[in-house]
């Protein structure tokens, strides 16, 4: 799965908004993420030419598969590393800021392995 990093950044806000507000429209993800309306429309029609996203007549975004996996890894590894260097004793900011560099370089094996050690000592509970 080669994807731009991002385009994992608009899949997991979409996912995030979708979460938070049940509903997303490009303005909400524009918003989040501190774009211009006019780069997120071109990212969407990207994403929905890719077969990630779909959009309803009235512009209401939503994952499709694909896409749906891509933002559920992306969130996971943001959630996951952002706990993780909180209980490192990084300040929330910065962790947050951190985990979102690092989300999308790191291997699967790498992650995996942050991951059971994180969820191994009991200090960073499962996102």
């Amino acid at each position: 799965m080669n994807i731009y990093e991002s385009s994992e950044n608009y899949l997991e806000a979409i996912l995030s908004l979708r979460e938070e507000h049940g509903m997303v429209r490009s303005i909400d993800i524009a918003n989040q993420l501190h774009f211009s309306k006019p780069s997120v429309s071109v990212a969407m029609k990207k994403l929905r030419e890719s077969g990630y996203i779909e959009m309803d007549k009235d512009g209401l975004i939503s994952l499709l598969p694909a896409g749906e996996e891509i933002a559920r890894r992306i969130y996971e590894r943001h959630q996951l590393l952002t706990q993780f260097f909180i209980h490192l004793g990084v300040g929330p900011e910065v962790a947050a800021a951190d985990a979102c560099k690092v989300e999308h370089d790191l291997s699967d094996e790498t992650f995996q392995k942050i991951k059971e050690h994180a969820l191994g000592k009991g200090g960073v509970s499962q996102p």
